[in-house]
């Protein structure tokens, strides 16, 4: 193959076999638009839907702080137990903000249909 007698089609074909975009299938890239339950040091418990993710941090669209959480399934605990089978009633959480960027080693775990139902649906904690 003589490069200078390649046509101008052949070239850019050779260059987009180079230039074709990453496909990122990192772990955190498999949580982009899921309803996930945030574990931080700093941030707490937070819930939304993941934005855009990394190993520096986690971005939620729609986020909730769950700043008191007991599960729905008093057979399951912590966190993981919310993300499973929901709030249950005595359970505290913030109204929603827009966006909320978490900056810090952090957990994910995906929710069920049902957790996403029961946290959505349960009333915001007001302030005394």
């Amino acid at each position: 193959m003589n490069i200078d007698n390649m046509t101008f089609g052949e070239l850019k074909q050779i260059s987009a076999m180079f230039s074709q975009p990453q496909n990122n299938t990192g772990l955190t890239d498999s949580l982009t638009g899921k309803m996930v339950i945030v574990r931080s040091r700093n941030e707490g418990v937070n819930f939304g839907e993941v934005i855009d993710a990394d190993d520096t941090g986690i971005i939620l669209k729609n986020a909730i702080r769950i700043w008191y959480h007991k599960p729905k399934n008093k057979n399951m605990s912590w966190y993981e137990g919310v993300a499973v089978s929901g709030l249950s009633e005595c359970s505290k959480i913030s109204t929603a903000v827009p966006s909320k960027t978490i900056i810090e080693d952090y957990s994910a775990t995906e929710c069920t249909e049902d957790a996403v139902t029961s946290i959505l649906g349960h009333k915001a904690h007001e302030q005394n």
